[in-house]
This record gives structure tokens, C-alpha cells and sequence, in this order.
């Protein structure tokens, strides 16, 4: 029972879809293992769980926004 877990941002119902097809697919393809076998977790983390260069994420991300106006 392969798992794959992926940690990011707060990601849409369809992104998630995709993610789970898509991370299942290929994994199964590298690995021979049929993809029913394969288990995906999606852990989302608000941004300000994030921490880039001291700041949090949310910060980190307004300022490169407002520098590349």
C-alpha cells in the first residue's frame, strides 16, 4: 500500500481531483504498482502556517506582488 502525501496551500475540489489522478498515475507507472493500490493524503496549510525568508508566507507573497508592479 504505496502513500503519497503532498503538503501545500489550500487547493480547490478540482485541483485536488487532478492531483490525486495525476500523483497516482505516474507513481504507479514509475513503480509497477496497479493504482488501486496507491492511497494520496492532502494536507492544505493556511499560508501563515508558511515561513519564506524569515516572513510568513502571506507576507513573503504580498511584497514579491507589489515589487513586481
Amino acid at each position: 500500500m504505496p502513500i503519497i502525501k503532498l503538503e501545500a496551500a489550500k487547493v480547490t475540489p478540482e485541483q485536488k481531483e487532478k492531483l490525486i489522478a495525476d500523483l497516482t498515475r505516474v507513481a504507479s507507472e514509475g513503480l509497477g504498482v496497479p493504482e488501486e493500490f496507491f492511497y494520496v493524503l492532502i494536507k492544505e496549510n493556511e499560508l501563515d502556517n508558511w515561513g519564506v525568508g524569515g516572513k510568513t508566507l502571506t507576507k513573503f507573497m504580498a511584497e514579491k506582488q507589489k515589487n513586481h508592479k
